[in-house]
């Protein structure tokens, strides 16, 4: 399995709209792609920037590129990317998933803050 990491940051006022943004759109896109195991967003606050970190789990690299395109070290963004995020870093990285464990997701409190 092949873990794809994107970071990217927002002004802490516009976090909250941010993450439904991503859900509605790279959180849809990757789970409806074959090949796509599953996706983890993370998100602190460190000095009036909220971070967020996107995270998802693939079968391959081809099924990465059926998402990201033939430039799979490339980062995908949507539309409204520019109006939320302070920077757009081009890159994302992969990494071998080599061990751990994870219970259901499904009931990840999305209150709870850091």
């Amino acid at each position: 399995m092949i873990a794809r990491v994107w970071r990217g940051a927002t002004r802490e006022e516009d976090a909250e709209r941010y993450r439904e943004y991503l859900d509605e759109t790279g959180v849809k896109e990757a789970r409806a792609t074959p090949g796509n195991r599953g996706v983890l967003v993370l998100r602190g606050i460190a000095g009036g920037r909220v971070e967020f970190t996107f995270i998802s789990f693939w079968d391959s690299m081809d099924a990465i590129r059926a998402f990201a395109g033939d430039d799979v070290e490339r980062a995908v963004y949507y539309p409204e990317d520019r109006r939320y995020l302070l920077d757009l870093d081009p890159n994302v990285h992969h990494f071998e998933v080599v061990g751990g464990e994870m219970g259901p997701l499904s009931d990840v409190d999305r209150s709870a803050k850091v």
